[in-house]
């Protein structure tokens, strides 16, 4: 029986990357940079074309083990070392006291992870049984990627406004996972949305 947190699987499974040195402007976000000694995930990025001087991309870092910011730019002509990552699926067992549990989905083994690691903001979207992919450095986990879409159920919203369908007149709403998005004037308390946790911005009604 489908429940309020249905989700989807990750469609993705990647081996272990190749050592890289790639362009300071061909950083995205999500990925995992070795910089200054460190261990860095891009957590935004914006491209900057300043009236003088050449266009860079202003990254705003993360550090993978302490959750420390840092504010960079890099030009295209810099070479950034981005991190060999491996990626293997893991399910979600349970969290305790701040540490979050994780099965290998082969060898069975119990894998543990802070909030600084998952992210504050990601954690909310975790539920028993979810399968995740579990990124590792050198055989150290150090990061989660969600799937693509989560299924919840709308618990708090302002009631339907008759005639009211514009896409710009969203409205906000509280998902049963306590995070607040905004959702389109005519989806109701208790619809089921599917939304995308990588920044909790409504997808579609759920189908179910």
């Amino acid at each position: 029986m489908a429940t309020a947190f249905d989700v989807d699987r990750p469609t993705h499974f990647k081996t272990p990357e190749k050592p890289m040195k790639i362009d300071g402007n061909a950083i995205r976000a999500g990925m995992v940079i070795e910089h200054q000694g460190r261990l860095w995930r891009a957590v935004k990025t914006t491209h900057t074309q300043p009236g003088k001087g050449g266009a860079y991309l202003q990254v705003e870092l993360k550090d993978i083990r302490d959750g420390t910011k840092l504010n960079e730019r890099f030009r295209s002509s810099e070479k950034v070392e981005r991190a060999t990552l491996s990626q293997k699926e893991h399910q979600f067992l349970f969290a305790d006291d701040g540490m979050f549990t994780f099965m290998d989905n082969e060898t069975y083994d119990q894998v543990m992870l802070s909030i600084d690691q998952i992210g504050d903001d990601q954690t909310p979207y975790l539920q028993d049984g979810m399968t995740v992919i579990i990124e590792s450095h050198e055989g150290d986990p150090i990061g989660v990627q969600l799937p693509d879409r989560v299924t919840l159920e709308v618990v708090e919203t302002e009631a339907v406004v008759k005639g009211q369908t514009a896409a710009s007149s969203y409205k906000p709403a509280l998902l049963d996972n306590g995070v607040r998005t905004s959702v389109p004037p005519h989806v109701e308390t208790g619809t089921r949305v599917v939304v995308n946790p990588a920044d909790g911005s409504y997808v579609e009604r759920a189908k179910d």
